[in-house]
């Protein structure tokens, strides 16, 4: 069971990240960003062009794909996202759901829909002793990178002046903007920051899961369940329920198999009849 355990910690890894990045922009932007997962695989595919087109090595790629993603997702935000915000928003949703089957058609275009492969760093081959049990060094090193990044991240919204008005702005734009806060100011760095989560989590999962175009169509889903679990906008409440859902996910899949595909949904299910705002999120008031 522990073992399993760690397996599901280590799953949650990727939806704390993914889901931390996507509570950022719905929180500031109010924009469901479909695209995410797309952004993703993009990450994944970012490491393996760069190694096999030009040899540049797994860290280099951790470094790398994640800031070019960023600065994408900064002109993507300038161009056409910022456009469409002062619309419904299903525009922008419809937008980054046409953005992403648009990346997902390019890359399937350019290297079929077979799974690519992607070794592991040299360094982090072989297993580790964790008392109870071996575990393979590279989910190691993929969970504690995890829960180092979102502690960072918790630290800089925490404790510095530009995260609380980050958080502030995220968690309450109206309520910040009354303040003389510059709300529009913070919006595309935050998207940027966001899309850079969602490449470097891609970056991660490329040599632990199948590079291939459908990968982020195939977990985006899970992880705006995580979201929406966690309370939507609420960045604590995101990371948490990523870990949490990845536990849920991996004991679920060895007690329960038949639903383990469900088992998230039944437990978002369950958790919106008993908090419709998620678990750390906040209730809309009513005038």
């Amino acid at each position: 069971m522990l073992q399993q355990a760690f397996n599901g910690l280590v799953g949650g890894a990727f939806y704390a990240l993914l889901a931390l990045g996507l509570a950022v922009i719905f929180g500031m932007l109010n924009v469901v960003n479909f695209a995410h997962g797309a952004c993703y695989m993009l990450g994944a595919f970012g490491a393996f062009v760069l190694l096999d087109s030009f040899g540049v090595n797994f860290w280099v790629a951790l470094g790398l794909v994640p800031v070019v993603l960023g600065l994408a997702g900064v002109v993507v935000e300038r161009l056409f996202i910022r456009r469409l915000t002062p619309l419904d928003p299903l525009y922008n949703f419809l937008f980054t759901f046409g953005l992403a089957l648009i990346l997902q058609d390019l890359v399937k275009r350019q290297y079929g829909v077979q799974s690519q492969p992607y070794p592991r760093p040299s360094q982090l081959t072989g297993s580790i002793n964790l008392g109870l049990f071996e575990y393979p060094a590279y989910q190691v090193f993929v969970l504690v990178t995890s829960l180092v990044l979102c502690g960072g991240v918790w630290l800089v919204l925490t404790r510095t002046r530009v995260g609380m008005i980050v958080r502030a702005a995220t968690e309450r734009p109206e309520l910040t903007r009354a303040l003389g806060i510059d709300v529009a100011r913070w919006v595309t760095p935050v998207f940027g920051f966001g899309i850079a989560l969602a490449g470097f989590a891609g970056v991660l999962a490329a040599p632990m899961r199948a590079v291939n175009p459908l990968m982020g169509a195939d977990l985006i889903i899970t992880v705006f369940a995580v979201v929406v679990i966690g309370g939507l906008g609420s960045v604590f409440g995101s990371v948490t329920a990523g870990f949490l859902i990845g536990l849920v996910s991996a004991l679920g899949n060895y007690y329960a198999p038949a639903l383990s595909q469900t088992l998230v949904f039944i437990l978002m299910a369950v958790v919106l009849l008993w908090r419709p705002a998620g678990l750390f999120g906040r209730p809309e008031e009513v005038l």
